[in-house]
């Protein structure tokens, strides 16, 4: 036994989670406390009043960032609200395809089974992991969506607010729209901790002894946060993308009008887009992947020696480092907003980038702990089939070469993405020819970055496999994520100050105050990129983790790629990132054809639209995206969803097995290229547009033709980064899961096709 006792670690995994929870809702008050309102008592002195240039009155430019945050909190919050009434439905659906499926396994009877693993033992029968399994299903959904929901809540109440604060100076407001951050950040991981812990103590009511049966069942709760995160994703993307490449196409292109022109019609709609796509889809592919991670992981070790001799502090050990993970996160946030102030525009990337630093360093040793205190000396785990004898340091490297892992592919993805650096700028470079040039640069860039990622990812897998087998790569995924708060954190950060500067330029407010929101969003591009990057890892690592999950599971002893069976399901499932990236490509194509149309003729048929005297209509725009999104995300996300459901009945688990692993290799590389191609591009437009070093001056003031090339290549890259490429990390994920929790239907009734003929 560790040295941790059972009693003990039922108190700390809830304390942690609640001081997470309580740390949110202090940074969600000291957030509050800026006003926006139009009244005079909000404390502004004449000095603030003095650096408005433009004479523009504060109190005129407070009303108007209000009025604007209204209009995107209503867009956001109606657009989620109609996406989940959708989504309910298709919940109700599936929760009732999962008990049907699991039901049938043993003809839905109710007598207690022998064990599958722990032999000589009885468990509980079938029809119970099928109602369980649904419920947790239906608990993951809701807390995927309660994440999104939350995040997307707290965006747009921190944007204008961070607005008003770049009046007093650019430290002010990266504090504000850091803390917003902070409050999502620590709501979704707290949640996403205490949720599953609650789950696993109320299954435990039931299932009494039969660990295995109940963690088998949890693994639904993974399940549930990654559907809804696919459809989040995939909407929310279609959403914003839609909106933006039909507002830079005829705003910026056609019009020569800036980013974020109040005369643009859909100026709005890309606001809220914003905020439902990287926000509130952010929030639930997060969530998602911390929710596979660690049940992937309790999956794994409820077969091994932990389970079977029924050690409640080892068998907890992915939530202890997830609450480790908490408080770290907690330490780590007061560097950013307490202990050191940003008084330059330098320092706002550098200081983002130290907190992926200090989190990563401080978590080594929070892990060093934990591994310590909570695990026997030596213990046993499953490896297909047979057991093999690990130490506890061992499973110390395997959480902290999954977490360092994950600082190199989010430091990769900086260099490749950050307009500090060469490769952002010699794609810059190549807009002095035209957008064709620029265009192959940015794809060859993409493919570039892909490099560094997979050799980490490679090793991570190395390692942690010899040392724990398939238990310690799902623990090298947690301790990928278990600075997930932190991370989130500086996830969220990018959009609300993306908003931000929209609603200065909208507001009409100083070019100063315009110059110190876009530092704070040229900052915020590339820590959202890193956030893509450490998700597509996770991913990776997650879903290899439920691939041995589900390969334990459905029985299956070695995965033969020579065999016919095998082979076709590997290049079918090395095809499917394709056939999902068309997808998405051309439903943003699609509805940016329409929105495209609507603005040009606003622009034609309102009088006075371009002088500024009369308002367009931005709810028509708004309506557009909306519809676009989601009639558009259905297709991509049943493929994904009936994939697995359709490989294993009709071709069987060897078939599936081979799809899993194709789909894991091909999506991976196809994720990591799309989101930094994208990234690159709208970095290289905002490199131009800064104008910051001598080589950015010759390239052009905006309007110039290098601008126009670069516009062209954002615009291509936008549905890249935003939209297939964020994506494709949930079908990895999601395809794995939906195998797990099937698998024992299965291994009983799958394989139809080959059995007759």
């Amino acid at each position: 036994m560790g040295m941790l006792s059972e009693g003990l670690t039922q108190v700390l995994i809830p304390a942690a989670a609640l001081v997470g929870i309580v740390f949110a809702l202090l940074q969600w008050y000291l957030v509050s406390k800026v006003k926006v309102s139009g009244d005079s008592s909000n404390g502004l002195s004449d000095k603030l009043i003095e650096e408005e240039e433009d004479g523009v009155n504060n109190r005129e430019a407070s009303i108007k960032c209000a009025e604007i945050q209204h209009a995107i909190s209503v867009g956001a919050t109606s657009f989620l609200f109609t996406q989940y009434k959708y989504l309910s439905v298709f919940m109700c659906v599936f929760a009732a395809i999962i008990f049907l499926f699991l039901g049938s396994v043993k003809g839905f009877s109710t007598k207690s089974e022998p064990c599958t693993y722990n032999k000589g033992s009885l468990c509980k029968p079938a029809l119970a992991n099928a109602a369980f399994s649904t419920l947790a299903f239906l608990l993951g959904a809701l807390t995927s969506v309660l994440s999104g929901f939350l995040g997307m809540k707290i965006a747009t109440y921190a944007n204008a607010r961070t607005t008003l604060e770049a009046r007093k100076g650019v430290g002010k407001a990266f504090v504000t729209a850091f803390r917003s951050g902070a409050v999502m950040g620590f709501l979704l991981s707290a949640n996403g901790l205490l949720v599953l812990y609650i789950t696993i103590i109320l299954f435990k009511l039931y299932y009494g002894d039969d660990w295995e049966g109940l963690y088998e069942s949890i693994t639904g709760y993974g399940l549930g946060g990654s559907s809804m995160a696919l459809f989040g994703r995939v909407g929310g993307g279609i959403y914003t993308k839609a909106a933006d490449v039909g507002a830079d196409l005829v705003g910026k292109v056609e019009r020569n009008i800036p980013e974020d022109d109040p005369r643009n019609p859909a100026v709005i709609a890309d606001n809220v887009g914003d905020n439902v796509g990287d926000i509130a889809g952010m929030g639930s592919d997060l969530f998602g992947s911390y929710a596979e991670s660690s049940c992937a992981a309790l999956f794994v070790a409820s077969i091994s020696s932990f389970g079977i001799s029924h050690d409640y502090t080892a068998m907890s050990f992915p939530l202890i480092i997830s609450s480790v993970g908490i408080v770290v996160c907690l330490v780590t946030t007061l560097f950013a907003t307490d202990l050191f102030e940003i008084k330059d525009v330098s320092e706002i990337e550098p200081s983002l980038k130290r907190q992926l630093v200090v989190s990563t360093i401080l978590m080594t040793v929070g892990i060093a702990m934990v591994s310590f205190f909570a695990l026997p000396s030596e213990f046993t785990l499953f490896n297909f089939g047979t057991e093999k004898a690990v130490k506890n340091w061992h499973l110390f490297f395997c959480v902290s070469i999954g977490l360092w892992a994950g600082l190199v592919i989010g430091y990769t993805t900086e260099y490749y993405t950050s307009n500090a650096y060469s490769p952002v700028q010699d794609v810059a470079d190549s807009c002095k020819t035209g957008a064709a040039t620029n265009v192959i640069f940015g794809l060859a860039l993409g493919y570039k970055s892909v490099i560094i990622p997979i050799f980490a990812i490679a090793i991570a897998i190395y390692v942690s496999f010899s040392l724990a087998a398939m238990y310690g790569i799902a623990v090298a995924a947690l301790g990928m994520l278990s600075t997930i708060a932190t991370g989130l954190a500086i996830d969220a950060y990018g959009p609300i100050s993306d908003n931000a500067g929209g609603i200065a330029e909208m507001a009409g407010m100083s070019h100063k105050i315009r110059e110190r929101t876009d530092a704070l969003d040229a900052a915020g591009n590339t820590t959202a990129a890193i956030g893509k990057g450490f998700a597509i890892g996770s991913a990776a690592l997650v879903s290899l983790a439920l691939f041995g999950a589900f390969v334990s599971r459905a029985g299956i002893k070695t995965v033969d790629v020579l065999t016919p069976k095998v082979f076709i399901g590997l290049i079918v499932g090395a095809m499917l990132p394709y056939w999902f990236s068309a997808m998405t490509m051309k439903s943003v194509g699609s509805a940016a054809l329409k929105m495209v149309e609507e603005v040009r003729r606003q622009f034609n048929t309102i009088p006075g639209l371009m002088e500024g005297r009369a308002k367009p209509d931005y709810a028509n725009c708004v309506k557009i995206s909306t519809d676009a999104s989601l009639r558009e995300m259905i297709p991509p996300g049943a493929l994904v969803m009936l994939t697995p459901l359709i490989a294993g009945t009709l071709f069987g688990v060897e078939t599936l097995a081979g799809v899993l692993a194709g789909s894991l290799v091909s999506g991976v590389q196809v994720a990591i290229s799309a989101s930094n191609t994208g990234g690159a591009w709208d970095n290289a437009k905002k490199y131009i547009e800064a104008g910051a070093s001598e080589h950015a001056k010759t390239l052009g003031p905006k309007g110039s033709d290098a601008h126009k090339a670069a516009v062209i290549g954002d615009t291509i890259g936008d549905p890249l980064k935003d939209t297939s490429g964020p994506s494709l990390n949930i079908l990895i994920k999601l395809m794995a899961v939906e195998s797990l929790v099937f698998a024992p239907f299965f291994a009983a009734h799958g394989g139809l096709l080959f059995k007759y003929l």
